[in-house]
């Protein structure tokens, strides 16, 4: 049975297509219904790390390049691939189908899981995604903690190979923010930790939130209800401007 339908998965910063399969393994194929199509794309340009308020504004630039057309091309849903969010408000603007970002997707859905969560990432300078996320989604009582491994990430290889070090590193921290934080739910703090949801979770007593995975069956929901963001919220712009980044080259042709 050919997909019916297709979700365009933007992953915010540019990477080569030899490393989008690491980005869709998120999502188990025993996951995957055969009416939905899913593809990875990488930003044409801009941010790398999204580390700094710099960067996450080249982000959501490059996002908004990466999905503006995305309705025009068939698909029926849009998911920003990270915890950053990037872009996530102006695609909503642009566009009336669905798009979900998994920082919004996760929050809602820990704070319904459980009274107090944490979130476990990679290193210090993602912090103010977090706080943002916390104070958009107003579930700031709700965020118990953020906690990190002190680990600079890798967009291309993300966690594979450094399995033995990297989990054992985000165990710990997971256990601290469950036994002195408080926290009763942990997401991880960026779809590239998703190599490390299924080993968390078979240890720790509390769920973890794949945020990737949350994301794109938050996709599959609104498409099978046919709801999406209200354009009373996100006004449509009175002029679009596509191809305003056309002439920027792109990193990797």
């Amino acid at each position: 049975m050919a997909a019916s339908k297709r979700i365009l998965m933007i992953v915010p910063v540019p990477v080569p297509d030899v490393a989008l399969p690491s980005f869709a393994a998120q999502i188990p194929l025993e996951l995957v219904r055969p009416d939905i199509g899913i593809d990875f794309i990488g930003c044409r340009n801009g941010a790398r790390l999204i580390d700094s308020p710099y960067e996450q504004t080249l982000a959501d630039a490059w996002v908004l390049e990466a999905g503006a057309r995305a309705e025009d091309q068939g698909y029926a849903a849009v998911c920003v691939n990270s915890m950053s969010d990037s872009g996530l408000a102006a695609l909503r603007s642009r566009l009336s189908i669905p798009v979900v970002g998994p920082g919004r997707a996760s929050f809602f859905l820990a704070a319904d899981l459980g009274k107090k969560f944490s979130v476990l990432t990679m290193w210090q300078r993602w912090h103010p995604l977090y706080e943002k996320l916390a104070l958009e989604t107003g579930l700031g009582s709700c965020l118990a903690s953020i906690r990190d491994i002190d680990t600079r990430p890798d967009t291309a290889e993300l966690l594979a190979g450094k399995e033995d070090i990297v989990f054992a590193k985000l165990e710990e921290q997971a256990r601290r923010a469950i036994d002195e934080d408080g926290a009763d739910v942990i997401i991880l703090g960026s779809t590239t930790m998703h190599q490390s949801a299924t080993w968390l979770a078979s240890r720790l007593e509390v769920p973890v939130i794949n945020p990737g995975l949350v994301a794109f069956k938050l996709c599959e929901t609104l498409i099978d209800l046919g709801l999406a963001h209200s354009k009373k919220t996100y006004f449509a712009p009175e002029t679009a401007q596509d191809d305003l980044l056309s002439p920027v080259p792109t990193l990797y042709p």
